[in-house]
């Protein structure tokens, strides 16, 4: 699900487009607290560049006269409009996203722990940054390592919205899965083996649709350029085999790390990119670890 709104921040963006109000080159986000706070006074009928600039927030490192001469345009009325609209559209959608992830955390407060976080705190997050436009509006990463007693997010490329989408599919129960090699083609991420007559005819991965299957191929495809040593493994087999094969081998190569410490509680910790590199420059052959 895309949480951010995006069709109606195209949309606001190409009515400000139209207006030669480049609000988009002088801040990162436009739905950030100074961008939505400039296109409210915009559709409140406020058209002096200084007093929008003005509404700034103290981190945008662009200055007031850089903003005043970006939102400089041609206001014409049939643009307010529209923008109107969007801006109006836009909030509905929010307010119902904010309404389900009301509900999404209740759910999750009625399973059983299988950790006292209080006792055994979760660590600071590997990724600190900007939160994702689609992250939750609660504590998502702590609400799953309570309820699964492993935190997946320290598998590199997975993230916490990653990692909701795989335990809602696969359920919190690694003994659903007798072992790895079920759960890999249970998720269709493991060569098939279409054989007659003795002769093997194809060994491409079988067709499956499930939302977990595609999330890992997400992940796997988000370590291109990670200076791990999964975003190395990736680098390697794309180059060998094109990115289609190393898409998804890596997800395969994501799903037995998932899976082993799913059903082990234990930790993943990253040997890094020159480990792997120094360690599998000399093999003939790609290996799953």
């Amino acid at each position: 699900m895309i949480r951010s709104g995006s069709v109606h921040i195209q949309r606001m963006q190409k009515a400000l487009t139209q207006m030669n109000v480049q609000l988009h080159r002088v801040i990162s986000d436009i739905t950030g607290l100074t961008g939505m706070a400039i296109i409210r006074a915009i559709v409140q009928g406020e058209r002096d560049p200084e007093v929008l600039a003005a509404l700034k927030h103290p981190s945008i490192r662009s200055t007031t006269t850089e903003i005043a001469a970006a939102l400089t345009g041609d206001y014409r009325a049939e643009h307010i409009f529209v923008l109107q609209q969007e801006l109006y559209l836009y909030e509905i959608y929010r307010t119902q996203i904010e309404a389900c992830d009301v509900q999404i955390e209740e759910c999750l407060k009625a399973f059983t722990d299988k950790v006292n976080v209080s006792e055994s705190p979760l660590p600071r997050p590997k990724r600190v940054g900007k939160p994702s436009t689609n992250a939750p509006s609660f504590d998502l990463r702590t609400h799953l390592y309570r309820i699964s007693g492993v935190d997946f997010t320290r598998i590199d490329g997975i993230g916490v919205l990653t990692v909701q989408t795989l335990l809602s599919e696969i359920g919190l129960d690694p003994r659903r899965f007798p072992s790895v090699k079920h759960f890999t083609s249970w998720l269709g991420l493991c060569p098939g083996s279409q054989i007659t007559g003795g002769k093997v005819k194809s060994s491409k991965t079988r067709h499956v649709v499930n939302r977990a299957e595609n999330a890992l191929r997400m992940a796997a495809q988000s370590l291109s350029k990670s200076p791990t040593a999964l975003g190395a493994f990736y680098r390697r087999t794309r180059s060998r085999l094109g990115p289609a094969k190393a898409i998804t081998a890596t997800a395969h190569k994501l799903a037995r790390i998932f899976y082993h410490i799913w059903s082990t509680g234990g930790k993943y910790k990253d040997p890094g990119a020159n480990y792997y590199e120094q360690h599998f420059s000399f093999s003939p052959r790609i290996r799953h670890y």
